[in-house]
């Protein structure tokens, strides 16, 4: 997976600043423990942490065309699904390979096909290439955002880095927020591009930068389209079936030790069925996937449901263990470990960012760390709900008929900005004119019906921001402990085939995700295919409630915490009995203390 950066600059020779890049690769040592180094030439520096997946041995990095007097540097981070096909048509054209890695086959398909190399590649991945002839930086992310790639200007040039810590690195750049920012932040619309912090931004989805001596520019190469859809229902079904078996097929390869992440939900037992499939086809039919799944101590007796929550997963996922027949473990939490200030902070730092979901952040890092002992690759069934339909948005008739973003009304988070309105962010109007404009960018049909109009666009809005912060945290967080994470449905041709699926086919059974449930039929109990949608789950022990009440006075007590946050709404939440702190209030507290974490951790100038 790894971590990359670096700078290119046309004012500054970068190989006088050795201390910079390594401070700067340094920063990412979490996102690649294996090993680590630097290229400096002239005009470029270039850093990369590496977490070995692929060919152990032979994919060292930054990787040069030549070992003598290279003409191209890359810093790669991801996987290529479909690596083994193009070394075999680059080897056709000509190319002559060192490695079996599949970081080298995106360096010869630079040297092959220059900016286009990014129409051929099929995977997650986000990189940079330095060509040293043309005095040349392309950086380059995968066509939905699952690896993270930001960038800031220099002088003469910008710098780049899986993570804005790394940038913080760079003497020009520092840690600066001012009033955009928390927008970006607080208004909880997932926007790509501008960040929180001043002058820092991501390289969007399915887009490539490109720096040389006319300045910087960037442009997509992939981007979702409408199209129309012919197959029946029956041909629908047996092609989601194809494409999410290939999807697991080709996402299934590695040199280390691979995992599931089993919830019990339908999407993650379709794809551990798949996966455990593949397993045993390519070791024996005794081979057995380890499978893993959080659960919260006496979380059987006092879970309670909401419009996220709907049923405890343990018992389903231990039933889809059994089923699959994989090495299921469920990873056991407390309030203690989730409250623990060490944890929290390592949070807040892997995400550069106070914005966050409380106790399920920090379960998933933990959890995660216990993946981690066994395993270094996991496959994940995110994307699954924004691909097939299945969040309450999809079917609520009060989101589909609001005029705003349909999370908001759903999850809580509306009730979870804790800023102080002194402020004067006009929130509510910045979400306004983002809204008209997301609605603006969604493709559709001549001659959509209202329902199929308004379904592609609750689809899109899912698919182009909500999955995005979905995606940052499983990222971020899996990273942070140096898991690497897959997600098959996120697979580009299956995305864009549902994308053009109709709603009426989408919801054929009446139901969420109708789609994959008629494809993983046999593929998980029957108990796990009727059950209904479930969020990732939130511990429901008042002692949590207690505590994070506790930390949350403790944040209020920092005056750059209370120059920012809006103390009369926070403070009802502090006067709730914990086992009343309904959802939308906890995360009001949640996000108070991963402020006050935020601003000692980064110590940003405030520019408001």
């Amino acid at each position: 997976m790894c971590g990359i950066t670096g700078w290119a600059s046309f004012h500054h020779a970068a190989r006088t600043r050795t201390p910079v890049i390594e401070a700067m690769t340094a920063t990412l040592a979490s996102r690649g423990p294996d090993a680590g180094g630097v290229w400096l030439g002239e005009r470029a520096a270039i850093g990369h942490r590496r977490l070995a997946v692929t060919d152990l041995a032979g994919g060292v990095q930054p990787m040069t065309d030549r070992v003598d007097t290279p003409t191209a540097v890359l810093s790669y981070s991801g996987e290529v699904y479909n690596h083994h096909e193009l070394r075999a048509e680059l080897r056709g054209r000509g190319h002559v390979f060192r490695t079996r890695s599949d970081t080298e086959v995106v360096l010869r398909a630079y040297a092959e096909w220059g900016d286009g190399l990014a129409d051929h590649l099929d995977g997650m991945f986000a990189f940079a290439v330095w060509d040293e002839r043309a005095e040349r930086l392309l950086l380059v992310r995968d066509r939905l955002g699952v690896k993270p790639l930001f960038w800031a200007a220099v002088d003469g040039g910008l710098a780049f880095a899986s993570e804005p810590k790394a940038l913080f690195e760079h003497p020009e750049i520092r840690p600066r927020v001012d009033a955009d920012g928390l927008r970006e932040a607080y208004s909880l619309l997932f926007n790509t591009g501008p960040t929180v912090w001043s002058g820092v931004r991501e390289v969007e989805p399915g887009s490539l930068l490109v720096l040389d001596r006319d300045g910087i520019r960037e442009r997509r190469y992939w981007q979702l389209a409408a199209g129309a859809h012919e197959d029946d229902r029956d041909a629908t079904v047996d092609r989601i079936h194809t494409l999410v078996s290939r999807a697991a097929r080709g996402q299934s390869e590695a040199d280390v030790p691979l995992c599931s992440l089993l919830s019990g939900g339908i999407d993650s037992t379709v794809l551990t069925a798949l996966l455990a499939d593949q397993l045993r086809l390519r070791e024996g039919p005794d081979a057995r996937l380890r499978s893993y799944a959080v659960d919260y101590s006496d979380q059987a007796e006092r879970f309670t449901g909401d419009v996220l929550r709907t049923g405890h997963d343990t018992p389903y996922a231990a039933d889809a263990g059994a089923f699959i027949g994989t090495d299921h473990s469920t990873v056991v939490l407390d309030p203690r470990a989730l409250l623990d200030p060490e944890h929290r902070k390592a949070v807040v730092v892997a995400r550069d960012s106070p914005i966050g979901v409380g106790d399920m952040d920090t379960s998933l890092y933990l959890l995660f760390g216990e993946i981690r002992r066994h395993s270094t690759v996991a496959l994940s069934g995110e994307a699954a709900d924004e691909v097939f339909g299945g969040y309450p948005w999809f079917h609520s008739p009060g989101a589909l008929a609001a005029g705003t973003f349909p999370w908001l009304l759903v999850t809580g988070d509306e009730a979870a900005m804790p800023l102080a309105p002194e402020l004067g962010l006009n929130i509510g109007e910045f979400r306004e004119d983002t809204y008209r404009s997301a609605l603006a960018a969604v493709p559709h049909l001549d001659g959509e019906t209202p329902t199929e109009h308004r379904q592609r666009e609750m689809q899109h809005l899912s698919l182009t921001r909500w999955l995005r912060q979905l995606l940052h945290r499983k990222d971020r967080l899996s990273m942070a402990q140096g898991l690497e994470v897959r997600v098959p449905y996120c697979d580009h041709r299956l995305v864009q085939y549902a994308f053009d699926v109709p709603w009426a086919l989408k919801s054929f059974d009446g139901r969420e995700k109708s789609l994959l449930r008629a494809a993983g039929k046999g593929w998980a109990p029957d108990a796990v295919l009727r059950r209904p949608k479930n969020h990732y789950p939130a511990t429901h022990h008042p002692d949590y409630n207690r505590g994070l009440q506790d930390l949350a006075r403790d944040a209020l007590s920092v005056e750059r915490v209370r120059a920012l946050a809006d103390e009369t709404r926070v403070k009802t939440c502090l006067d709730t009995p914990p086992e009343q702190l309904g959802w939308g209030h906890r995360l009001r507290l949640e996000r108070v203390v991963d402020l006050a974490l935020w601003l000692d951790h980064y110590q940003p100038e405030l520019a408001l």
